[in-house]
């Protein structure tokens, strides 16, 4: 009982959340590597040499806390490993779970230059999936600061297809962990959930942004004062006119009875017939 509890603590004994993303990526290579080391062939990685491994996990506190206080929810972490309830050989290493939202919490470094939401998504939606069918919850977040100093936080919700979809992978890969079957490839595309935007985004370093938002600014008070002459306009319009003109502007009712404005040339610059 001893050796299996060893087991189950290296890694070695269940299927989680990082192996999920190997299962289910293309790389045959890592998958073969994690089938070995399953099987106890090989020793696992090693990733104390690695900066960004061991960047992002001195993050995570920082990473929790700064949800925290973006968002004003609080993360219970220290939750450790998550076994599914029926399922044995799946388990989770949660770095939290969000009190009252009933979701998971996956606090991530990535690198600038290879940093989008979309690649974020791509990457780590078989975790996410996995651990939220772990601890048996309906929704995720991905929490992830970038060294280029941003922070982003992505909701992501479950997928029952593709939940299926990993669970089957993950049966079959753990059938050859047990047969020494050699396992192959699975390399299902993740889904991608419309993400709820949430985060805040400084644009001062944007050229377009500075020039328009500098046209939107000049251009605000004369958008105003322009609203209000056609309010005015409509108040005028006569109740049982069509049409009226003067001053180079004509009005015209619809069928509907809403009035609207244009400027006339000079050739059509003429008065009504009263």
């Amino acid at each position: 009982m001893r050796a299996l509890r060893e087991r189950f603590t290296d890694h070695r004994g269940f299927v989680g959340g990082s192996d999920a993303r190997i299962i289910m990526g293309p790389d045959e290579d890592a998958l073969i590597r994690l089938w070995r080391e399953k099987r106890g062939e090989v020793e696992p990685r090693d990733f104390s040499e690695n900066l960004i491994v061991q960047v992002g996990i001195a993050t995570k506190p920082l990473n929790r806390a700064w949800y925290e206080r973006n968002t004003g929810k609080k993360v219970r972490h220290g939750v450790g490993l998550a076994r599914h309830p029926v399922v044995r050989w799946m388990a989770a290493k949660l770095d939290g779970v969000v009190d009252g939202a009933n979701a998971v919490f996956e606090a991530k470094f990535m690198l600038p230059w290879a940093f989008s939401e979309d690649s974020a998504l791509e990457k780590y939606m078989a975790q996410l999936q996995h651990n939220m069918w772990v601890a048996q919850v309906k929704s995720s977040v991905l929490s992830i600061i970038t060294g280029g100093g941003q922070w982003l936080e992505i909701v992501v919700p479950a997928d029952a297809l593709y939940q299926h979809l990993l669970i089957t992978a993950e049966k079959r890969f753990w059938r050859c962990v047990a047969t020494g079957e050699r396992p192959s490839s699975f390399g299902l595309p993740p889904p991608r959930p419309a993400a709820e935007a949430t985060r805040i985004v400084d644009m001062t370093r944007s050229n377009s942004w500075a020039e328009f938002a500098e046209l939107f600014r000049s251009t605000r008070p004369a958008f105003l004062e322009h609203k209000r002459a056609e309010a005015a306009l409509t108040s005028l319009f006569p109740a049982d006119a069509g049409q009226a003109i003067g001053h180079g502007v004509k009005g015209e009712r619809s069928k509907e009875g809403a009035v609207s404005f244009v400027l006339l040339g000079r050739e059509d610059n003429h008065h009504a017939t009263l």
